[in-house]
């Protein structure tokens, strides 16, 4: 039994390894004075820069930022329109 579990484990860390392999130093000396980092990938303009651990919107696209106003207009309307009162009624009711 701790033979067939050895076996297992050694099966999945052999099978695992592999996904953090790096690729090998090229062995031209031209191309060993570059990082690989340093490749020049084709951009598209279109996409927002993000920053690390910042969200991104769906496909790309821009959000637009609302104002103070914007966000008490959009309140202001719920309450007239009876949302509010729904969701207290339903989500909130506890």
């Amino acid at each position: 039994m701790k033979a067939l579990m050895i076996i297992a484990a050694l099966a999945g860390v052999v099978a695992t390894t592999s996904a953090f392999a790096q690729t090998p130093a090229p062995t031209d000396s031209s191309q060993a004075s570059q990082p690989a980092a340093a490749t020049q990938v084709a951009s598209n303009d279109t996409v927002p820069t993000v920053a690390p651990g910042g969200w991104v919107p769906p496909y790309g696209q821009a959000v637009h930022e609302k104002t103070r106003a914007e966000v008490y207009h959009e309140l202001v309307q719920a309450e007239q329109d009876g949302q509010l009162a729904y969701l207290n009624s339903t989500l909130y009711a506890h």
